[in-house]
């Protein structure tokens, strides 16, 4: 019996150091497989970085800095004139105008669904919030095209032309005829699309704010609005703007739904009702076609939107960074 039981202790340290062993080549290996999915990230954004700079390269070299101030987009021309100005404008007007539309109304719905909507309605509406998140950007498109298009041609328009007619500034903004094809009906359809992004974030931040601060809110008298200013909002404003950069980056990029109703005119108007192009669309409706010094544009174009969205998703942590400091000082 006493040589068993030595027999059993020496065998119980061994045990263990085998035991502590596969754990150390666990938790090795959990290392290693997770740092190479990041590096992999870093490896596959810096590829398409090169090979769009590759791509691109040939129009670099062949217009230069005046491939951003040139509005004219003429790839059958002898020699080709082409310029990134129209789909810049394009794209950075429809985006704002997006934004402008989709923020306030996003941001409505989120509040109403966690501050003023029965118990009974906020599941039907928050499912039709992510509904509207699953849909195709090409459905998109195609509504936008026979139902929307038309809709705001024959109605909409001609009231705001009617109204601001003779109005300096908002005369031009506003001008021109109506249009079933336009930068403002691709606005339109870019807020729609990213209105349950902003929707759907707000409301998950809107309900991690503690309940003991809105009601103590309303324990000194304060009303609805009151307490969403002051508490609601201040609380989660680093969430909320996050939301909001990410429904900017969605639209920056959106080529489907675009493609189909702006029209795709290589021109800069100054009325919204005019049509127009982005550079996800001038990409989508081109490339195919495209070869040697026009192929080049195109993808000196998506390097532009890769910067562009870069610098605005580069601002946005920027933000959120000075934000968080702030309320941490």
């Amino acid at each position: 019996m006493a040589v068993h039981g030595t027999s059993m202790e020496a065998a119980g340290p061994y045990d263990r150091a085998r035991a502590l062993s596969a754990f150390k080549l666990g938790d090795k290996t959990f290392y290693w497989t997770t740092r190479i999915c990041a590096i992999l990230v870093l490896v596959l954004l810096g590829g398409i970085i090169i090979s769009l700079i590759i791509g691109a390269w040939p129009a670099m070299k062949q217009y230069g800095v005046a491939f951003l101030t040139t509005s004219r987009w003429a790839p059958s021309a002898e020699p080709p004139v082409l310029g990134a100005l129209s789909p810049i404008y394009g794209t950075i007007l429809t985006s704002a105008i997006a934004m402008l539309i989709a923020i306030p109304v996003g941001l409505g719905i989120a509040i109403f669904l966690t501050e003023l909507c029965p118990l009974w309605l906020r599941r039907p509406i928050g499912m039709a919030v992510e509904l509207l998140a699953g849909i195709p950007s090409i459905i998109y498109g195609m509504w936008g095209f026979f139902v929307l298009g038309p809709f705001l041609a024959n109605t909409m328009q001609p009231a705001l032309i009617n109204l601001f007619d003779g109005i300096p500034v908002l005369g031009s903004i506003f001008g021109g005829p109506p249009s079933y094809l336009s930068l403002f009906n691709a606005s339109l359809i870019l807020a729609i699309m990213v209105l349950p992004f902003i929707t759907a974030i707000s409301r998950d931040v809107f309900a991690t704010v503690p309940p003991v601060l809105k009601e103590a809110a309303y324990g000194v008298g304060c009303t609805t609005w009151e307490v969403v200013r002051n508490v609601v909002l201040p609380y989660t404003r680093v969430g909320v703007i996050g939301g909001v950069m990410l429904a900017l980056g969605r639209a920056l990029g959106e080529t489907m739904a675009v493609t189909f109703i702006i029209g795709n005119s290589f021109r800069i108007s100054p009325s919204i009702f005019a049509p127009g192009t982005t550079i996800s669309a001038a990409i989508a409706s081109e490339f195919a076609e495209s070869d040697g010094l026009h192929q080049s544009s195109l993808m000196l174009l998506g390097l532009l939107l890769f910067v562009l969205t870069f610098f605005v998703l580069a601002a946005a942590r920027l933000m959120l960074m000075r934000l968080q400091k702030k309320a941490g000082s």
